[in-house]
């Protein structure tokens, strides 16, 4: 499981070293891809090969199945991370989700996110208020 906020740099390469409490998780191999909110989802190789089904499974003659499925997996890249724990984040996702040197790993479960550490920055802003005011379950039956 991905938990936590990391704050690695990004190399002058475009390299990442991933955080120590996620190398396991990853060593085996992952895919990166574009994420939401400009951000990158990271995800073990057999995770990502899970998700990939369930997009096959969902009714192609739906344009926004088409069209996210279109963008999501044209968008990814699976990579093994080096001894140091380091992987390459290719230069079109580093421009997805404006990184810049500075950059937060967030765990969210199943998957890591990469963000620019100042768009994670304005997003905590704005999100947090609304998360310690929230007084109604966001996901009925669930929490």
């Amino acid at each position: 499981m991905f938990l936590g906020t990391y704050h690695p740099r990004l190399d002058e390469k475009g390299r990442l070293i991933l955080p120590a409490k996620f190398r396991d998780q990853l060593a085996e191999g992952l895919v990166m891809t574009k994420g939401q909110e400009h951000c990158i989802f990271v995800y073990p190789k057999a995770v990502f090969i899970e998700q990939v089904e369930r997009i096959q499974s969902a009714p192609s003659s739906v344009k926004r199945v088409r069209d996210h499925s279109r963008i999501y997996l044209s968008s990814a890249l699976d990579d093994v991370p080096d001894r140091q724990g380091r992987v390459t984040i290719p230069q079109s996702l580093r421009d997805y989700a404006n990184l810049s040197r500075e950059v937060a790993v967030i765990g969210t479960g199943s998957r890591a996110e990469i963000w620019d550490a100042q768009a994670w920055a304005d997003y905590l802003e704005a999100a947090e208020a609304a998360f310690a005011d929230q007084s109604e379950e966001v996901m009925p039956g669930v929490f």
